[in-house]
Formats: structure tokens, C-alpha cells, sequence
């Protein structure tokens, strides 16, 4: 650990902000996608035998108003092949435009063959035979499948897909919000869910309307699709501008009401984390797999990871002593937190 976390870590012990210690967040990205067909009742079947805390998954909107779990607003070329065994062409129809009848009439049981997506994950396995086959969930079939699994620690981490320049794709704000929040009420999910988005705009109507339930702010400054910029506020943002709160990251997601801020994990630094600590904020970063980038972002104080490998975070948090190696019941990290205001 770098000295100035170490400095301002011992700071906030004597000045005596430190909140109770919390559990480490082990996340399985869209269910586990390395090891099973993404976001599909089989993968989170399975990463529940992990022991994991959250399970991280996305969801859109169909055209009858039903809430599926889909990174993408469109059913995906390399992955959903319709009864006749084509997949779907590129770039594949809008959700929104779909009733979930036809959506759910795909299977999305195995990845195109040759594709890049193929190549990013050779290990995945090829879910068929099943009768039905592997298809695109619906939200609720997750909470019966969470629900009916006995393991009543595992929580839902839950991404609204939808883009503030493409809003022909997906519902407004307002609509998506009051879908999701409706159904998580109606199975009385409230205290198992976070809700993380990109698009800002969801987390401050959640803020509004269900503030039992923790906003989960997700960022990228890197790469090519950036979302967020120091110096100004974005079409993501919800009009919140870093340059109004110092330049700083954590603290404009303070400003906005967040309780977790989520980065892609090569924006962060030990000194950022300690900030973000500082104010209150749990930092989980996405998306890692490599088992050396997981034992470094454990040192540097992260809260939690999110990662295509639950596998492989689960064993590398354990060597680290932040989890149990044989059962849910974690260790609890000792990284100092500030109460918020």
C-alpha cells in the first residue's frame, strides 16, 4: 500500500471516523461469463456455488413492459440464435421493439463460433441438450432462482442499459425506474439490490423514490468510450461536473448521493480509494480477471471486484484473507471508513 493511504488511513483511526468494518464484495459479471453463457439462469445457478457475495447482472426492457436480463439493448449477434439455428444478424433487434415472448423464443445457450467474443473466452461452456435451452431470463425468474437457492447473503447488483443519446433504445428514465423499483417491491428484494448504472440520470430517480436501496455509480475515463470527464459533465452525468467539486471523481459522487463508486479498474489508485473512503463511498472495480490484478487491487483497499472469473477472485480473495476459502461467511476487511455527512 502506497504511504499516503497508509497516512491518511491512520488519520481517520485517531480522528475516529472509522465506520465497522464491511465485507469484502466478490461479483459474478453477468453471472461469470468466462466459465458460463452470460446473464442466463444456468451461469447463476452455477456461480452460486462460489460463494460469492453479488451476483452482477444487466437489464432492458421489452416491448410489453417486462424487465430481462441483456447487456445489450439488442439481442446480441454472437450470442442468440433463432429456432431455426441462425444467429441473429448484426446488429440484431432492439429489446424494446420485442414482446418477450420473441425474446425469450432465442437461445443463447453458446457463443458464434470464430467471433472475437468466442476468442475472449475459450473456456466457456457450451450449455445444450437443455430442454428448454439456455434463454434470455427475465428479472423475476432471477429472484425465484436467488430466492429458491436458500443462500439468502447473495445479493443483486443491477445495471439499467440504457444510452441518453440513443433514447429510441430503451425506456425513458422515468418509465425504467419505475418498472425496475415496482417489480424488486413486489418481491420484496429491496434489501438484496443495489442499482448501477452509467447513465445517472436512473441512479438519482432511485436516490428519489427507494432510498434504502444503495446507487451504484459506474465510470470510465479511459479507452475509447469514456463516460465521465474531470473537467465537465457529460451526457452521463446527470449534470454533475467534477469541476464544480475540485476535479474530483469521488467527491462529485458524493455531491450526487452515491454510496458506491465504481470504475473500471485501471482509473483507480490507492490514494483515489482512500479518498473515496474517506468520504463515505465503497470503491468496487470492474472488470478483473487476471489473478495479479485482483491481489493488487485487493492491496490497494478496494471494497469488492467484479469479475468475468468468480473462480478466480473467489481462491485469490481467499489467499489474500479477505473471504472464507470453504463457505460464505467472510473475513471482515479492516479499511477504515468515514461516516458520511
Amino acid at each position: 500500500m502506497h504511504r499516503p493511504t497508509l497516512f491518511l488511513t491512520a488519520a481517520l483511526l485517531l480522528l475516529g471516523l472509522a465506520s465497522p468494518a464491511m465485507a469484502f464484495d466478490i461479483e459474478a459479471h453477468r453471472g461469470g461469463r468466462a466459465l458460463y453463457p452470460e446473464n442466463t439462469l444456468q451461469a447463476f445457478k452455477m456461480s452460486l456455488a462460489f460463494h460469492l457475495v453479488t451476483l452482477e447482472l444487466d437489464v432492458g426492457v421489452t416491448k410489453d413492459g417486462v424487465l430481462v436480463v441483456s447487456h445489450e439493448r439488442r439481442l446480441n449477434p454472437d450470442l442468440a440464435r433463432a429456432p431455426d439455428g441462425n444467429y441473429v444478424a448484426p446488429p440484431g433487434p432492439l429489446l424494446i421493439d420485442l414482446p418477450l415472448a420473441e425474446v425469450q423464443s432465442y437461445d443463447v445457450g453458446q457463443i458464434r463460433p470464430g467471433s472475437d467474443y468466442a476468442r475472449q473466452f475459450p473456456e466457456q461452456q457450451v450449455i445444450s441438450g437443455d430442454v428448454p435451452p439456455p434463454r434470455i431470463p427475465t428479472l423475476k425468474q432471477v429472484f425465484d432462482l436467488v430466492r429458491g437457492s436458500g443462500k439468502d447473503r447473495v445479493r443483486l447488483n443491477i445495471e439499467t442499459k440504457l444510452d441518453p443519446a440513443l433514447p429510441n433504445e430503451a425506456p425513458d428514465p422515468e418509465r425504467f425506474v419505475s418498472l425496475l423499483l415496482g417489480l424488486i417491491e413486489a418481491e420484496h428484494f429491496t434489501d438484496r439490490v443495489m442499482i448501477q448504472s452509467f447513465d445517472w440520470r436512473t441512479l438519482q430517480l432511485v436516490q428519489q423514490r427507494a432510498p434504502r436501496i444503495s446507487t451504484v455509480y459506474l465510470s470510465r475515463q479511459s479507452g475509447k468510450t469514456p463516460t465521465v470527464s474531470l473537467t465537465e459533465a457529460t451526457r452521463w452525468t446527470a449534470g454533475f461536473n467534477p469541476a464544480d467539486h475540485g476535479g474530483s471523481l469521488p467527491r462529485t459522487i458524493q455531491a450526487a448521493g452515491g454510496k458506491v463508486w465504481s470504475p473500471f479498474f485501471t482509473d483507480v489508485t490507492p490514494e483515489l480509494i482512500a479518498e473515496a473512503h474517506a468520504l463515505g463511498l465503497e470503491v468496487v472495480v470492474w472488470t478483473v480477471n487476471k489473478p495479479a490484478d485482483i491481489a493488487q487491487l485487493i492491496d490497494d483497499g478496494v471494497d469488492g471486484i467484479i469479475s468475468d472469473r468468480p473462480d478466480v477472485l473467489r481462491k485469490v480473495a481467499a489467499d489474500k484473507g479477505v473471504a472464507n476459502p470453504t463457505g460464505e461467511l467472510r473475513l471482515q476487511s479492516t479499511k477504515p471508513r468515514a461516516h458520511p455527512d
